[in-house]
């Protein structure tokens, strides 16, 4: 299907890597490789991009998206994956049906009136982002339903950057190798920004879901005060799994504080200490 590329510098040694995907969330980060990748500065060139799509990206994740696969910006084809709506998953899920589920919190009222916070265990980015994009290339590479080789035939570019080096992870399927080329060239998100800006490019908004636990108080402020459908949405949703979920004791919240999503302090005093939760999305899919 793919022509085996040639291992840079040897000019004849036939490389095992038959094919190159650039995992693309349509963000600042990966939004900017593909960039590079399209002017000649991150080679070899992808073969393609692939975006996982959850079914609950703001609406301008989607139209920055179109405007990547638009004709002439991109020498790479750019193939949508999905494993369903995560939001529909989690309607469903508010009835009492299998879910997977995300990073949400719990407030549960131990003896004596004590509150106790938690977090759930987080599978979203496995089932919407990785097996999505795991099954594509399998099927691109011939490999669907057959034994995968024991070395690496495919490498994924993914988009981090180094204030974010903690996400970095390397496969753990040996037909399979990642890469992180915004690292190797030691550009954080403020040197992806300002690369599109000098580039005439568009800046791309912040690509997750709209209702993504990790959220920071500030992300929740963006999406309440310019995204208010989004915000509506978000603020329903919230509402519609505060109980219900197999498994799960006591009610469960989509903001930190685990109080209702209207109702959370979101104001910038409340940013004071506040934790950065996107390094447990240690898959780097998600964000980018």
């Amino acid at each position: 299907m793919f022509r085996p590329p040639t291992v840079e510098g040897d000019g004849c040694a036939p490389s095992p890597i038959r094919l190159r995907v650039l995992s693309l969330g349509a963000g600042v980060q990966s939004t900017t490789l593909a960039l590079m990748a399209a002017h000649g500065i991150v080679g070899p060139m992808p073969d393609l991009a692939l975006f996982a799509d959850t079914g609950w990206e703001p609406a301008s994740v989607y139209e920055h998206l179109r405007w990547l696969m638009s004709p002439n910006v991109l020498p790479f084809p750019v193939h949508i994956v999905s494993a369903g709506n995560i939001r529909q998953n989690l309607l469903d899920a508010s009835r009492g049906e299998r879910w997977a589920s995300i990073p949400a919190f719990t407030r549960v009222i131990q003896r004596g009136g004590r509150v106790e916070i938690g977090m759930i265990r987080r599978q979203c980015t496995g089932d919407y982002k990785i097996a999505p994009i795991r099954r594509k290339v399998r099927e691109l590479l011939g490999l669907t339903r057959k034994r995968s080789p024991p070395f690496a035939v495919a490498e994924q570019w993914i988009g981090i950057s180094t204030d974010e080096a903690v996400r970095i992870k390397p496969s753990f399927e040996p037909w399979q190798v990642n890469r992180w080329p915004l690292i190797e060239r030691r550009m954080s998100r403020q040197d992806c920004l300002a690369w599109l800006r000098r580039h005439d490019y568009p800046i791309p908004p912040k690509s997750s879901c709209i209702g993504c636990p990790f959220h920071s108080n500030a992300a929740w402020r963006r999406i309440r005060d310019h995204d208010p459908d989004a915000w509506d949405d978000a603020v329903a949703i919230d509402r519609a799994i505060r109980s219900g979920l197999r498994g799960i004791r006591g009610e469960v919240y989509l903001h930190r504080s685990a109080v209702p999503l209207d109702e959370a302090d979101l104001s910038i005093e409340a940013d004071h200490g506040q934790l950065d939760l996107w390094p447990n999305e240690c898959e780097g899919m998600c964000g980018v």
